[in-house]
């Protein structure tokens, strides 16, 4: 049963800034109190994060942020995060050239990519098999859309495990050592599921552990807190660079449009671009999907 209401997010998504601000400081003054003081920020250094550190320091100054080096950021963001004090770095333990090798290339969306994995290694029942290509009595959740089935024929391996490899288990791996809980920058905006989530929990989910307490900003509120508080951040930012995670990811391309992240990766960091095309294999599968890849498109 969800604890929010769908017309209970809408009306904060659509309350002023200085309102957004003063109900998330509450939010994490709950969460700090509830766990003792016991938290963290996960600090990625992009926009996001950038925000949630500043509000979070604004209240307890001492809180320790953490930033997980996959070893594929932006190099501004890596040089960004490091010019922030009380900030622990930790790594995944394998490189992601090895994680795609294993487990696959994250593709489309989550879902659908945990979908395509199931399908393509998966020894399924018929019965199960037929839910995920066709849908059953009870709907069509968790259903591969048509226009992705021709990816069960792709000559690659895909599959949504690798952000669990290298950002969600060296978390963990940290949370179980120091005994500090997260506070995460991350809005019920960005995806469909992260707005199913925060209807299931809120901000402050203390059953799992973690808060969210930005969940009903918006990117537009992200850049005008920062404008209004002149903030400096990563001057990828300045490049066009719109989305600062991981940077071989692929969840969402297909709706970048034109001057997709890697067209725009060739013109901003070519030798990150040559890496992520040759080295870990990325044009095969822009190619075998369709995305173009090059020619970047001026839009003076």
């Amino acid at each position: 049963m969800s604890k929010i209401r769908l017309w209970q997010l809408r009306h904060r998504q659509s309350l002023p800034l200085y309102i957004k601000v003063k109900l998330t400081k509450n939010r994490v003054r709950q969460f700090y109190e509830h766990f003792n003081g016991h938290i963290y920020i996960s600090f990625s250094g992009g926009k996001d994060s950038l925000v949630l550190l500043n509000l979070v320091r604004s209240l307890y100054p001492d809180t320790k942020a953490v930033f997980c080096d996959t070893g594929l950021e932006y190099p501004e963001i890596r040089q960004f995060v490091n010019t922030f004090h009380n900030v622990d770095i930790i790594r995944p333990t394998i490189p992601f050239n090895k994680v795609i090798e294993k487990y696959g290339y994250p593709v489309v969306s989550k879902q659908v990519a945990i979908t395509l994995r199931k399908l393509r290694t998966q020894n399924l029942s018929k019965k199960f098999r037929d839910k995920l290509l066709y849908g059953d009595e009870k709907g069509t959740a968790g259903k591969l859309p048509q226009k992705w089935k021709f990816l069960l024929k792709a000559p690659f391996k895909i599959s949504e495990q690798c952000c669990d490899v290298m950002k969600k288990r060296p978390f963990k791996k940290y949370e179980k050592k120091t005994g500090l809980y997260p506070l995460i920058g991350t809005m019920a905006s960005d995806s469909r599921n992260r707005e199913i989530a925060y209807l299931k929990s809120g901000c402050n989910s203390f059953d799992l552990g973690r808060s969210q307490p930005m969940s009903f900003w918006s990117t537009e509120d992200v850049w005008a807190y920062i404008k209004q508080e002149n903030l400096k951040y990563a001057s990828v930012y300045d490049l066009g660079v719109k989305n600062t995670g991981c940077v071989f990811c692929m969840f969402g391309i297909q709706y970048d449009g034109c001057n997709n992240r890697f067209q725009c990766m060739a013109k901003t960091h070519p030798q990150l671009y040559s890496y992520c095309m040759d080295k870990l294999g990325i044009k095969q599968v822009l190619d075998f999907m369709n995305i173009p890849h090059t020619d970047y498109q001026s839009t003076l």
